[in-house]
């Protein structure tokens, strides 16, 4: 019975510590941000650059920052930015949207990728 009661606090346990991990650290993530600095900005009303500005990302209908002009492969994606929609595009965004202009070759840690869409979402609403 010890063995089962301790074996339940472990999965509770690393189940929440896998819920934080995924959830990520806006503010971790504000520092992961600056890479993407030189081509975004984040800030509302902010302009566009090379990328399209960010804020508000999180919600926002792929393909609509106003005043940007987007590739096909974005423009037409048909959905809108969420969590799993970042995570799966910043990883690798050729892969995940064959076509974009987006020359970044993507963020492979997952940890850093969890901080910066939790940054992204902070600065959404």
């Amino acid at each position: 019975m010890r063995n089962v009661l301790l074996a339940s606090v472990i999965l509770i346990s690393g189940g929440t510590i896998a819920a934080q991990a995924a959830e990520g650290d806006a503010a971790a993530g504000k520092a992961v941000f600056n890479t993407c600095k030189a081509c975004h900005t984040i800030e509302a009303g902010g302009p566009n650059r090379v990328g399209p500005n960010l804020h508000g990302i999180v919600g926002r209908k792929a393909g609509t920052a106003n005043g940007f002009t987007y590739s096909p492969a974005v423009k037409d994606a048909g959905y809108v930015w969420d969590e799993q929609k970042l995570d799966v595009y910043l990883k690798d965004p050729k892969a995940a949207l064959p076509g974009n202009k987006m020359a970044f070759a993507g963020l492979k840690d997952d940890a850093k990728r969890a901080d910066l869409i939790a940054y992204l979402k902070s600065e959404s609403q």
